[in-house]
Order: C-alpha cells, then sequence, then structure tokens
C-alpha cells in the first residue's frame, strides 16, 4: 500500500477519535473538548511509547536487586534521582525512611531420613540463623496455620512444623491474604507449640522450582525458632513422605542476621502545578526490593509505570494540579517508607486529589475503581469512560483500598484509587529468584502506561477537587 495513502487514512482515524472523544462527553462538567482530544492522544502516544519499558530495563540491569539496607537499595535511591532530574521534573528530593535492618547470607536444606535429597528452601525476612550445621528434627505436617493454632499445647515439641497451605490462584490475587498469614506468624504459632523450626509451602501459585520469600515476624516473649518456605515441588515431595506414615526428618541451615536499625530514603519527584500547586495527585510504586531476584515484577514495573505516565500526563503543558510520583522505600520489610512519608507530609496529607500504587506486577489492567466522595463520581465516571478503549472495566464500587503503601493513608480518608492488573500469574513469581526483566510483557506494560496517563491526567485537570468519602 501506498506510504502517502496510508498516512492520511491514519490521520483520518485519529482525528475521527478525537471528534468522537469531544462529542462523548459535549457536557462534560470537567473537561473541554480540547482536554478530551489530548487525553486521547496522550493514551496514544503511551501505547507507542517505550519510556517504561527502557525505565525498568535499566533499573534491573544496572541496579539489580535492591533490598532495603544493601548497596543495591543505595544505588536505587541515585538512580531514582538521576532519572527523575533527566526526565524533567521541577522537583525531585529525598525523604529519610528508617527500618529493622535483616541481611540474609547462605540457605539450604535437605530431607535427611527416609529417602535423602536437597530441597529448594529461603528464609523468611527476619528469620534468625540456625547453629553453623543447621538444625535437625522430625516433621510434624499441618495443612494450615489455624489446624497448628487448634493443636495441643506442646503438639510439635522437639519438632520441625511444616504448614502445607497450598494457595489459591485467581485473577485478583484474593489468595493471597489467607495464604500470607502462615509467612507472617507461623514461626511464632510454631515456637508456642514446642517446635525448634518452621518451615511452609511457599505463599506462590508456581509449578517451579523456586523458593518464595517475604516477611515474617517474631512476638515479644516467644522463643524465635528459623523461618524458612520451600518451593512447591519441594513440599509436594516433603508432604508425600509424610503420607507414607514413617518418620521424616529435614534439615534446615540458614545463617543470616538482624542488623539494628537501618536508614533508606523515600524519592519523590513532582510537575508542579499551575492553578492550584499544592493540590496533586499522588502515584508511584516502591523502589525496593527482595534480594532474590532483581525484582521486575516487584516492584521495578510500577516504579517505572507511574514515572513514566507522569511525563505523559504533561505532554502539553503543565497540569492544573500539581503530579508527585512516590517512589517508597523499604516496602517489604513493612511499608516503613510509607509509613515515613505520612508521618513527615501529614500536614499535606489533605492536599491529595487522587493517590493510586502500582505494585502488582505487569500484566494488563482489567478493572478501575474508586474510593471517593459521592460529588466526585461523576468525574470518576468520566475517567473510567476514556480507560474503556484500553479493555478495563469499571467496577463502579467505590470501594477502592490502593497498593500497600496507601495502608499508611487511610486513616486520613485520601481519595484512593484502584488500577487493577491481571494477577492470574503474579504469585508465579513474586519474591522468587524468577522475578527478572525476561518476565514483563512490553505490550502489557504500554497498556498500564496509558491508563496511569490518562488517570493522572484527568484527575490532575480536572474542575472538580476529589475528595475522599
Amino acid at each position: 500500500m501506498n506510504k502517502g495513502f496510508t498516512s492520511v487514512i491514519s490521520a483520518l482515524i485519529f482525528t475521527t477519535l478525537s471528534v468522537n472523544v469531544s462529542t462523548a462527553f459535549a457536557q462534560s462538567d470537567n473537561f473541554s473538548a480540547k482536554q478530551l482530544t489530548q487525553v486521547a492522544e496522550i493514551k496514544q502516544q503511551a501505547l507507542k511509547s517505550d519510556l517504561a519499558w527502557n525505565l525498568v530495563e535499566s533499573l534491573t540491569t544496572e541496579v539489580g536487586p535492591r533490598m532495603p539496607g544493601t548497596p543495591g537499595d543505595e544505588a536505587a535511591v541515585s538512580w531514582a534521582i538521576a532519572k527523575f532530574k533527566a526526565m524533567g521534573f521541577d522537583k525531585v528530593w529525598t525523604e529519610p525512611a528508617t527500618f529493622p535492618k535483616w541481611i540474609r547470607y547462605s540457605e539450604s536444606a535437605a530431607i535427611v531420613s527416609p529417602a535423602p535429597q536437597a530441597m529448594h528452601i529461603t528464609a523468611l525476612g527476619n528469620s534468625i540463623s540456625t547453629p553453623k550445621n543447621g538444625i535437625e528434627a522430625e516433621v510434624i505436617e499441618f495443612k494450615n496455620l489455624a489446624e497448628l493454632e487448634s493443636g495441643p499445647d506442646n503438639i510439635a515439641k522437639g519438632k520441625i512444623v511444616f504448614i502445607n497451605y497450598r494457595m489459591d490462584r485467581d485473577r485478583d490475587g484474593n489468595g493471597y491474604g489467607p495464604a500470607v498469614q502462615a509467612r507472617s506468624r507461623g514461626a511464632v504459632v510454631a515456637a508456642q507449640k514446642g517446635a525448634v523450626g518452621y518451615v511452609m509451602r511457599s505463599v506462590s501459585t508456581a509449578y517451579h522450582r523456586f523458593a518464595h520469600t517475604g516477611g515474617s515476624h517474631y512476638k515479644e516473649g516467644v522463643t524465635k525458632i528459623v523461618a524458612s518456605a520451600i518451593s512447591n515441588a519441594d513440599a509436594d515431595q516433603l508432604q508425600r513422605l509424610v503420607a507414607l506414615g514413617k518418620p521424616v526428618t529435614i534439615n534446615i541451615n540458614v545463617q543470616a542476621k538482624s542488623m539494628g536499625e537501618g536508614t533508606s530514603h523515600n524519592v519523590i519527584a513532582e510537575f508542579t502545578g499551575s492553578e492550584f500547586p499544592k493540590q496533586h495527585v499522588l502515584i508511584g510504586g516502591h523502589l525496593d526490593s527482595w534480594d532474590l531476584g532483581t525484582g521486575a515484577l516487584d516492584d521495578g514495573a510500577g516504579v517505572a509505570l507511574t514515572m513514566a505516565a507522569a511525563k505523559l500526563a504533561t505532554t502539553y503543558g503543565k497540569p492544573k494540579r500539581s503530579i508527585r510520583v512516590v517512589l517508597f522505600a523499604a516496602e517489604e520489610f513493612g511499608l516503613w517508607g510509607a509509613k515515613a512519608y505520612v508521618k513527615a507530609n501529614a500536614q499535606g496529607i489533605n492536599n491529595i486529589v487522587a493517590a493510586a500504587e502500582s505494585d502488582f506486577g505487569a500484566d494488563k489492567i482489567w478493572a478501575f475503581d474508586s474510593n471517593v466522595h459521592a460529588k466526585a463520581l461523576p468525574l470518576v465516571a468520566e475517567i473510567a469512560a476514556m480507560l474503556k478503549s484500553l479493555n478495563i472495566e469499571y467496577t463502579a464500587k467505590n470501594s477502592a483500598r490502593g497498593g500497600p503503601d496507601l495502608i499508611p493513608f487511610r486513616p486520613f480518608n485520601i481519595p484512593a484509587f484502584g488500577l487493577s492488573q491481571d494477577g492470574t500469574d503474579y504469585f508465579d513469581y513474586h519474591h522468587t529468584a524468577d522475578d527478572t526483566l525476561d518476565k514483563i510483557d512490553p505490550e502489557k506494560l504500554r497498556q498500564n502506561v496509558a491508563a496511569y496517563a490518562v488517570f493522572t491526567y484527568m484527575t490532575a485537570n480536572a474542575k472538580t477537587r476529589i475528595i475522599g468519602k
């Protein structure tokens, strides 16, 4: 086909798109026809842009793993500052966040009897070390944490508790909550029942042989025992051996150390608003990651796509309200960066007109919802209509919670939004050595950027000033 003819046809299609967009919201109380055309153009630009891909490729390649308190974490902060400045943000700054520092040195495990073989294991965050030669004891299996909790006192005396709970797979990740309870406090309950060690089936939906790490906690006054997780394949093997009815003995060797208080930094950048500079849209992700992989899905993608979306949302000049991107520190260790941000910015939290965090991988966004005052719902519906062409469903429940780093913001009733990614296979890779750049599909990443760019532009430039419930 003639290239000139193709260009003319493309121009006609795009012009028709712009006219249709303007006509669709001819009665809009929030946007002019020109602004709605700009939204459509930004959306199309984002679907062609490789900015987010280039950012996440750079972060995972040039920095790599970014566990809080490590040299990688420090390098990530420097990386983010440099990238924000290069992208032309009006302001770039950091704020400190302290957290309990923990370092992993080594880990291994094996079935000693009745069938000697290695297992793929990882220490859970904050775990204590075993003796240098590890701990060796008989395994006692429980199907879930509740079964262990309801068991008699000393049911696990002198044994290693094995929680064998299999996480459910779902698009919205609803299996994570029930599964993560065993990771968070399983070692405490096991110790209370007399156990000398704790191992669990990974919080995972995967079929690969990677163990999944994640945060765990101890309780004052309860003996600390090693906390660990094995791959699903190894959990299956251990389950089969226990089912044979003979004693199963395993050895766990974890070398790790709690190192007191560490310090990292939230990295914050802003395009300052032209009319209402104090009011701001807040988007972002968390800059840190676990140490096993390179943190591409968790949360390099969220970092990159929100940085790119903010830039694209300012394609046609300064927004009416400021657009602020926050890359939170030390999320994996317990939302420490988010808590520090709220404390440092408490007086200005109510200036947030919309907040959304991307921290669920890089698959396509499939649903959109809000948590706002009823007066803002017409605006939310307009945003949803602009997202519809990206195959994003408006759930209209007005009950969005936002990402994990927005949890410390909840007492302030900020206007939170959810741009929900498809998490069907997210927990195949979550917190593993398999969380690497090759798991990100550039096309799906561009769809995320487009959605966030539309959302950011419209909330920053609407006539309506959004408030929370």
